[in-house]
């Protein structure tokens, strides 16, 4: 091999000192059960040594593969998804594949296909639950699919990654009841998700668990007017207020804020808020927001490689990645009661 020629599958077959098969086995990740891992390891090194680069348009002719990858994702106007679709982008790049995004229209409603037919266009799927309608949109069916924030018993994918977020929630109910709250409201996103659930599932039990404890809730579309209008009527109801306010989402708490700041009610004074999520606006706010932070590039990322060990003929496992309480100025002792 000349210094100027490209290093071939043959060359690094020859420095291995196995047969080309076995290089395709390995660097096509299909090597295990078929040969050692010392020897798979051996044709890496090889690879890596000689800077051998696999001809991917050749391949994929050969495979019918088009090296691209579908993230269907509600619309993009949460900064979280955003934050999916880097982690997601990211692994797909160092692994040669393309990633098209596709935010469901309405949210969390049904799409139509962006494709004459999916399955031919693509190699797999990745998918958000709260997205979850769009996938009968666009014909998803037969190919390889793994869910994000979706249930593991019933979900449809090869695959979930999920987030620790019953223990988000935990962790933020425990805080407020550990400062002294007993008087908590639920601001519950109305959104008809698996996520959604699982966060007043477990807010409900962590309540229940403390004597003299009580949680009301009140839904409101997921957004900051909304949240403010919600919040609003809440404090301004006859009765007494809540001392504390756990919102699903930080648009709900920033919403929540606002509201309070409008009425007089000093937070955390008089109102403590937690949010979930952890975006930008959680400190762009004053007080700045006590939240749950989800690591939401690591969770594109975790996702994307999942999938792409099912489009490689592999059995991907669930995963669940775990998430933080950060504590800031929202939130504080319930104030005194007489």
């Amino acid at each position: 091999m000349s210094a100027a020629s490209r290093p071939t599958s043959k060359d690094v077959a020859r420095a291995a000192g196995v047969s080309q098969a076995a290089v395709s086995l390995v660097l096509g990740g299909k090597w295990p059960g078929r040969v050692s891992a010392a020897t798979a390891e051996r044709v890496r090194e090889a690879a890596r040594a000689l800077g051998y680069r696999p001809n991917l348009a050749a391949r994929d002719l050969r495979t019918g593969r088009t090296r691209t990858a579908l993230l269907v994702v509600p619309a993009l106007t949460n900064e979280f998804f955003a934050r999916v679709h880097a982690g997601a982008a990211s692994v797909a790049a160092a692994h040669g594949f393309g990633v098209l995004l596709y935010p469901s229209p309405e949210g969390t409603g049904p799409a139509t296909d962006p494709f004459a037919s999916a399955p031919a266009a693509l190699d797999g799927v990745l998918a958000s639950s709260m997205a979850a309608q769009a996938l009968s949109g666009i014909g998803a069916g037969a190919l390889p699919l793994v869910m994000l924030d979706s249930d593991p018993a019933t979900g449809p994918g090869t695959a979930t990654v999920n987030l620790a977020i019953a223990d988000g929630m935990r962790q933020a109910a425990g805080h407020l009841l550990g400062l002294g709250h007993r008087d908590l409201v639920h601001l519950a996103a109305d959104v008809d998700s698996w996520t959604f659930e699982v966060r007043a599932a477990a807010l409900a039990a962590s309540v229940a668990a403390v004597p003299g404890a009580r949680l009301r809730t009140r839904r409101c579309a997921l957004g900051v007017a909304e949240a403010q209008a919600a919040v609003t009527a809440l404090l301004t109801a006859p009765g007494e207020r809540p001392t504390a306010l756990v919102c699903d989402d930080d648009l709900l708490a920033a919403g929540a804020c606002k509201a309070a700041r409008r009425l007089g009610v000093r937070v955390p004074g008089e109102l403590s808020v937690t949010g979930f999520d952890d975006l930008t606006l959680a400190t762009a706010i004053e007080p700045e927001l006590t939240t749950v932070t989800l690591p939401a590039e690591e969770f594109g990322a975790r996702g994307m490689a999942a999938l792409l060990t099912a489009v490689d003929g592999g059995t991907p496992a669930d995963e669940e990645l775990p998430v933080t309480l950060t504590v800031r100025g929202s939130t504080g002792r319930a104030p005194a009661r007489t």
